[in-house]
């Protein structure tokens, strides 16, 4: 049983001989997870519905039950502190112990998970239709538990290091740290996102402050949109800017608040924990930012149906696209069903 440890990030210490350090560490460790638990359950419940299914949804559900099993059982332990189950003597000292698998198990999700969702969206972003296929619905199922299986074999038998307290002094006495890994793959894939998010930006600015100053708010299907009547001399089939800065306001006009957030976390240089880091407000962030990237890799085989935009739980990538018609300058000023792409 192995562990990799964030030398400047301890979490929480353990005072040699004082039970009342024991439960204080335990007890902020265990409001922590609570709220990351109603986090993603808060998440999971305001997403939209009625959407098709994807991996990165069903990897999110599998995320927030473990977060719940992870929970309860840490609070279980807590609460009778010293117990035998199975054999095996369980200790307030297993919260840090558990604490820190989860870290280092959730610490190199970032990377297969975001590949895997990227490729399934690849794959599927050009399908129409809704209807659940049992196929699709197995493989998913197949391929996150393959996920969560192979990252806690590689963990559990990671060579080099060991889990569990370490022993620090200072002025003489002996005090236990519980140290956590902190991600550098969630710390990478930021940076990426944002270096992209903000090549964009540069690179579509002027069509960014056109399309700007021409929002309007409309209601579509009992929904307040974002409405740009603004349109490029070419067709928007043919300008391929154009449908990348429609994409980009998608995304910034949804996620505006957690790229700030990225970016503050980033600037102050931050170590979170990757038990803390991996959460569903991130894969669902990320997510958004993968399916902008599909829609761009695969703008020449999109269907134009409003269906092919149902497939994020937060962004609305239909309505930036749907209400527009190139061919009728009379319905350029009103919403209607035919959608144009690039």
């Amino acid at each position: 049983m192995a562990a990799i440890f964030c030398e400047n990030c301890s979490f929480s210490y353990f005072q040699h001989g004082q039970a009342s350090h024991h439960s204080e560490a335990s007890g902020a460790l265990l409001l922590i997870m609570l709220g990351k638990v109603m986090l993603n359950l808060f998440l999971l419940q305001v997403r939209k519905s009625n959407l098709r299914e994807s991996y990165m949804g069903y990897f999110c559900n599998s995320l927030a039950f473990v977060d719940f099993v992870l929970l309860a059982t840490m609070s279980f332990i807590a609460c009778f502190q010293d117990f035998m189950l199975l054999g095996v003597r369980f200790t307030v000292y297993h919260i840090c112990l558990l604490a820190q698998i989860a870290a280092l198990a959730y610490g190199i999700l970032f990377y297969p998970v975001s590949f895997v969702a990227g490729l399934d969206y690849y794959l599927t972003i050009t399908q129409t239709s809704k209807r659940p296929n049992v196929c699709w619905r197995s493989l998913y199922t197949v391929a996150v538990a393959f996920t969560w299986i192979s990252v806690l074999c590689y963990v559990l038998n990671l060579p080099g290091s060991s889990i569990g307290l370490e022993v620090s002094h200072s002025n003489s006495n002996s005090a236990y740290q519980c140290p956590f890994y902190t991600s550098s793959q969630s710390y990478w894939l930021t940076v990426g996102m944002l270096f992209i998010i903000c090549l964009v930006l540069v690179f579509c600015w002027s069509e960014v402050v056109d399309m700007v100053k021409s929002i309007q708010l409309i209601s579509i299907e009992r929904e307040v949109v974002l409405f740009f009547p603004y349109m490029p001399e070419c067709s928007l089939r043919d300008s391929g800017k154009h449908f990348l800065t429609r994409l980009l306001i998608c995304f910034i006009g949804t996620w505006a608040p957690f790229v700030l957030l990225q970016m503050l976390i980033l600037f102050l240089g931050a170590e979170i924990p990757a038990c803390i880091e991996m959460n569903v407000p991130w894969l669902y962030f990320a997510n958004s930012f993968i399916i902008g990237m599909a829609f761009w890799v695969r703008r020449h085989q999109i269907e134009m149906t409003e269906e092919t935009w149902d497939v994020d739980p937060f962004v609305s990538w239909k309505f930036c696209f749907a209400p527009f018609n190139c061919q009728d300058e009379e319905k350029t000023q009103k919403p209607t069903t035919q959608s144009l792409i690039c």
